[in-house]
């Protein structure tokens, strides 16, 4: 299995909308990708705007075809203008 985690800095004024269209994300990833299997949003207890995703996917090809979905274009356009920063890392689940 392909993990990807994902950190955001999210301008603190945009953080509770992007935190729910996030959640949309999150619901169409894994309803409209069959290699997609967990996709949890977590929030820092103590930084606010700060954002980690945990996804899991079958391979990387899985994890392509999400970054080239309709869906996933949508999200990066209407999140990206209130990303201040975005760490991307991949692993292999053991």
């Amino acid at each position: 299995m392909f993990v990807v985690t994902v950190i955001f800095d999210i301008e603190l004024s945009a953080t509770n909308d992007f935190i729910t269209r996030v959640k949309k994300q999150a619901q169409d990833s894994l309803h409209l990708e069959t290699g997609c299997h967990r996709f949890d949003i977590c929030i820092d207890s103590k930084r606010s705007g700060r954002i980690m995703l945990y996804e899991i996917y079958d391979d990387t090809d899985a994890f392509a075809a999400h970054l080239d979905s309709d869906h996933f274009r949508a999200f990066d356009n209407d999140v990206s203008p209130h990303v201040r920063s975005k760490k991307i890392e991949s692993w292999s689940l053991a």
